[in-house]
């Protein structure tokens, strides 16, 4: 290679770590935003870390300061990225303080959707790029302060000219992109960002903790709770990622739509009545245990960090409400594959059932590893065929659960036996890595799994055929935004179905809708609203 070569390389290679230095600057800006206009801004940490670099008089500090301001990039980088992800999924930023194992049940259900070993090896390619981008901002970082530092003055000169123009820029507010000023400062903004998030989620510890110290319910006497639902078999049935867009204004809402509608013909000629309307769930897209939880204790639990400060104490739950008053209490979550104390800790579930004690011996469907209608038919079996005292059970029903492919099919009742009917199902599907390349296909089958739950119920509710059975049942939250679209609201769908006429008097205050498909004007409750409602509803009087 000739010098006049070497000098030329040299000069791109410059102009490279430049380059590189500046888009790490913006990067968070940038992800955060859907315009590459993003891109002319005018990063102040830039000019801010090559001025330190340049003022550090020994070059063994300006390699660890180098790494360190790297780092810091990266973070912000990253974190920048989390708060893409969780919106686009949970509808909210990422959360520094309650986020991280949150992140980690996202990991098991991309575990489940693609396979452990893809699963980590994703994690593993996140981690090398990560420290590369370190190690090649750091040398970045440096590159650029060797070529200023015989240059200083004027550098330094030129740094408080653009830092006066970066000021005066931010004073006047300019934009290339609505919400996305030319005078960035990207990093610094992630920090404070997240350092306000941190503090605020510190002082909603507090304020949870004096909510929670606060409840009239924990003090009434088992003989005043839930008078008006005795001698009853009461079913808290929460369909997963049934939301609003389920039954309105989309496209796959008209075939869920004429599910509700059948079914509500059908329980109605079987004698049953029904009333609807919606709820505001505490979560989105995901995080399924949160929404449980404020259903349950009547505070809005919006975050793990919240869940774990009410499951750590001894918040009144509707399951201990309903054990306190003599019903046998089960939990049967056949997402499950491992123990569950907070169930018995905190709920105070008789007993509890998961994915390894429902005798399932039938194929696993992606997230879902049991089918709907097999969960309903083995609680059937179990606990309401045989002669029983009064039993409360919340079900979670999971085929409606993304990826929302392959799904099971509705099969005869008396044909599903251990689930081995079930065998040749998932191959009729297509697997989430074809499915997912298409978002239209993606809205498609996550309508078509929230038809298949309803159906399962609707199933379940005419084999049964029990007088003294009441169900609840109601969606956990919106699907994720490739679903749901941009700025969907929080609601899902509600219904209370019963025989007896005495059950739906005793919630005609509600004002709720006949049937099982509330109109776009039902009425909405916070979801935390509805546990203090239904004990007083249902109590004496």
């Amino acid at each position: 290679m000739t010098a006049r070569t070497r000098r030329v390389v040299a000069r791109v290679l410059d102009v490279l770590a430049a380059v590189v230095v500046v888009l790490a600057c913006l990067a968070p800006g940038l992800i955060a935003s859907d315009s590459v206009l993003a891109l002319v801004r005018i990063p102040l940490e830039a000019v801010l870390a090559l001025v330190l670099l340049l003022l550090l008089p020994w070059r063994p500090a300006r390699r660890i300061v180098a790494v360190l301001l790297a780092l810091a990039l990266v973070v912000a980088a990253l974190l920048a990225a989390l708060d893409r992800v969780f919106a686009s999924t949970v509808g909210r930023p990422f959360d520094p303080v309650g986020g991280w194992k949150e992140l980690a049940d996202g990991y098991g259900v991309v575990s489940d959707s693609t396979g452990p070993v893809g699963a980590a090896a994703l994690v593993v390619l996140v981690g090398i790029a990560a420290l590369a981008a370190v190690a090649l901002l750091a040398a970045a970082l440096l590159r650029v302060t060797r070529l200023l530092v015989p240059r200083r003055r004027p550098a330094l000169i030129g740094a408080a000219g653009v830092t006066a123009g970066w000021l005066v820029v931010a004073l006047v507010g300019a934009q290339l992109v609505p919400g996305e000023p030319v005078a960035a400062a990207d990093t610094v903004s992630t920090g404070i960002a997240k350092t306000r998030e941190a503090v605020e989620t510190v002082g909603a510890q507090a304020a949870l903790a004096r909510q929670s110290g606060s409840d009239p319910y924990a003090q009434v006497p088992a003989s005043d709770l839930l008078t008006g639902l005795r001698g009853k078999d009461v079913i808290v049935a929460f369909v997963e990622s049934y939301g609003q867009v389920a039954v309105q204004g989309t496209s796959f809402s008209p075939g869920v739509d004429a599910v509700l509608r059948d079914g509500t013909a059908q329980l109605t000629a079987e004698g049953y009545s029904q009333r609807s309307a919606f709820l505001t769930s505490s979560t989105f897209g995901g995080i399924s245990w949160l929404a449980h939880s404020t259903l349950q204790t009547g505070l809005w639990i919006d975050s793990q960090q919240k869940y774990d400060q009410v499951t750590a104490g001894d918040r009144f739950t509707l399951s201990a409400a309903f054990r306190k008053a003599g019903w046998r209490t089960v939990s049967d979550v056949p997402s499950d594959t491992k123990p569950w104390p907070v169930g018995r800790s905190f709920y105070h579930y008789d007993e509890l059932l998961n994915a390894t004690d429902v005798g399932y011996e039938g194929p696993k469907f992606s997230y879902a590893r049991i089918p709907d209608q097999y969960t309903l038919a083995h609680f059937q079996r179990q606990e309401l065929a045989r002669p029983h005292a009064p039993v409360m059970a919340e079900i979670d029903l999971v085929s409606s659960h993304t990826p929302w492919t392959p799904l099971p099919q509705v099969v005869p009742w008396d044909s599903i036996g251990d689930g081995s009917v079930y065998d040749p199902q998932p191959a009729q599907g297509l697997p989430p890595s074809v499915v997912w390349r298409d978002p239209k296909h993606v809205q498609q089958l996550y309508g078509e799994s929230v038809q298949y739950s309803l159906r399962s119920l609707f199933s379940f509710l005419g084999a049964v055929d029990d007088p003294n059975l009441v169900l609840v049942v109601l969606g956990d939250h919106q699907p994720a935004t490739v679903v749901s679209g941009a700025g969907a609201n929080h609601d899902v769908p509600i219904s209370i179905v019963a025989k007896d006429p005495a059950v739906i008097d005793r919630i005609s205050s509600w004002k709720w809708e006949s049937g099982m498909l509330p109109s776009p004007s039902a009425p909405v409750w916070r979801m935390d609203a509805f546990r203090d409602r239904f004990l007083s509803a249902f109590g004496p009087g």
